[in-house]
């Protein structure tokens, strides 16, 4: 417990809230690492992932290449890449964004190609005998329909990289990984604590926010049909209750 209220104690010390090193500074590099993976990772993700779910193709390719970018080990590829493109701030930029990017896709791609293989091809067919193009069919039904599983492919995307952003510190880049490869040098763990409990809050705040978004993207006439079923069950329950004769 000391630990820990020490670290609060820390994080609540104006001193740590200005300058360059400070929890506001840190927090906007960790979170522009971030969205600048996201949107890379995203861009190649989505594309290929709604390919794959439209056509069917290479599925079981991009399972197996999934599965392999999962297994890459992140600070071996890191440090691999980091002398492949050199120790300067700026030649570290890549090999750190490259990382997370890899880590990145996996989680994306498969949300998305699930999505859209999840909507009932009888749906599909509908489409299709009303005229409907290829194009439109993936523009106007498939992905609406699976846009919650894409939100959900991309929450565990930003998850995944906003608790690995903090390798980026590693090559002496910013975020909230500087607090703990800052500290443990000088065993100062309380300051090590606070950058590990900033990650943590930063992905619960994201998190949730993502399922919120994963909520609201939910096609109205899916929550219509979700919300009656309940009801529906409810009122099978009292039928049967009814029907059921006393003891």
């Amino acid at each position: 417990m000391n630990a820990i209220s020490d670290a609060i104690a820390w994080i609540l010390d104006p001193a740590h809230w200005m300058g360059p090193s400070g929890i506001p500074a840190r927090l906007a590099e960790h979170l522009a690492y971030t969205g600048l993976t996201i949107l890379i990772a995203g861009v190649i993700a989505i594309g290929l992932g709604l390919y794959i779910g439209h056509t069917g193709r290479f599925r079981g390719t991009s399972v197996i290449v999934t599965g392999a970018l999962r297994a890459l080990p992140t600070l071996g590829l890191l440090v691999y890449l980091a002398v492949a493109f050199g120790f300067g701030i700026a030649q570290a930029i890549i090999p750190s964004i490259i990382v997370l990017v890899v880590l990145a896709i996996p989680p994306i791609l498969a949300g998305t190609y699930s999505g859209i293989e999840a909507v009932d091809p009888k749906t599909v067919d509908a489409a299709r005998a009303m005229g409907m193009t290829e194009w439109q069919i993936l523009a106007k039904v498939e992905i609406p329909l699976a846009l919650p599983l894409i939100v959900g492919g991309l929450r565990s995307g930003v998850l995944q990289v906003v608790s690995t952003a903090t390798v980026a510190a590693y090559l002496s880049l910013g975020g909230l990984g500087r607090f703990i490869f800052d500290g443990l040098p000088v065993r100062d763990y309380t300051q090590v604590l606070v950058g590990a409990l900033l990650v943590t809050l930063l992905a619960l705040v994201l998190d949730g926010l993502l399922v919120l978004v994963q909520r609201l993207v939910v096609p109205a006439g899916v929550r219509a049909i979700r919300s009656r079923v309940p009801q529906r069950t409810a009122k099978g329950a009292s039928a049967q209750a009814a029907l059921t004769p006393s003891s």
